[in-house]
């Protein structure tokens, strides 16, 4: 039954969104738009979130009263896979010095953006949120998992023992405006926009996709999950974990002919079944989110087609770290 409850206003608030250069830290900057709130932003320049003192110092000044950590060294398989160091360590030090920081300086409320990929890779499914620490991860991203398990812990631990209202969401696969198109470094969707859109351009025959195909993945839309952010910021939560997600998955080989559908591109498929592809599924359980009442609403095709607009009018730019 969905729980009926009256949203209180985020007008007039400073909220903070640590990480707003990136696909994540943008669209809740665009939503956040809407509330009438004061959102407060910094590039890297301004402050490196891996240096406690530097955030302790801009936090002190800027005074939010809710802080969004969207920030994190993001990437897809290869990236992980490369750069293992990177990807646990600059994420475990964004997570301990910004929500630590949150709760030294009294902030009102904060939400930790997650992963599905911090479950166990054979997690039943779809994936409820108890799945948390019941089996091994998945060894091609292992090292982001671990450092994103910890952001969500640190939250439970700093609301188990001092009472602070801060909790966490675990966005399943995402897509949209202002993703990172680099071949090595992106992940499935922005990947596949590039790589037919180049086919298309070059006149290819064929192209490759990594893996069987038969895996299977849900996408969401970021706007959506921008969407779902504000309105678990308008409402109380009295869980520390939710997932966010769509509800329903399709197979590899499936969304790789939609991409190529949208795209235009109509040479032939290969899937070269010898490179990894991660977990064979990774749905989410998003019920506990429905009851709360809210659901996605894009449809996966009208999202894609706004991503590919997006990354022709950008002309293919390589976006990096969200931080």
């Amino acid at each position: 039954m969905t729980q009926h409850v009256e949203p209180f206003s985020l007008e007039g608030h400073r909220v903070y969104v640590a990480g707003h250069t990136g696909m994540v830290g943008s669209a809740l900057v665009r939503r956040l738009a809407q509330e009438g709130c004061v959102t407060l932003t910094a590039a890297r320049a301004v402050v490196n979130l891996s240096d406690r003192t530097a955030v302790r110092a801009h936090l002190s000044d800027q005074r939010p009263d809710i802080i969004i950590v969207a920030a994190a060294k993001v990437g897809g398989i290869q990236a992980n896979r490369s750069m293992p160091v990177d990807f646990l360590m600059e994420n475990l030090a964004i997570a301990e010095n910004v929500v630590g920081t949150a709760h030294d300086l009294g902030v009102k409320r904060l939400l930790f953006l997650g992963s599905s990929c911090i479950y166990p890779k054979f997690a039943r499914q779809p994936i409820v949120e108890e799945e948390l620490l019941t089996g091994p991860l998945e060894p091609t991203n292992a090292w982001y998992a671990i450092a994103k398990i910890a952001g969500v812990k640190i939250c439970q631990a700093y609301r188990e023992q001092y009472g602070d209202d801060f909790f966490s969401v675990m966005p399943t696969n995402l897509y949209g405006p202002n993703d990172n198109y680099h071949l090595e470094h992106s992940h499935v969707p922005a990947a596949l926009i590039r790589r037919f859109h180049e086919a298309k351009e070059s006149d290819a025959p064929t192209v490759t996709v990594w893996g069987t195909g038969k895996v299977r993945r849900e996408f969401m839309f970021v706007d959506d999950l921008a969407d779902a952010v504000v309105f678990l910021l308008k409402r109380p939560v009295v869980h520390d974990i939710l997932n966010v997600g769509v509800g329903h998955d399709i197979s590899i080989a499936e969304f790789a002919s939609l991409v190529a559908d949208v795209v235009g591109y109509h040479g032939k498929i290969i899937f070269d079944a010898s490179k990894p592809e991660g977990p064979p599924r990774k749905l989410l359980d998003v019920s506990r989110l429905g009851e709360l009442g809210w659901h996605a609403r894009t449809a996966l095709k009208d999202g894609l087609r706004i991503a590919l607009a997006d990354f022709v009018g950008s002309k293919g730019k390589y976006r990096g770290s969200a931080q």
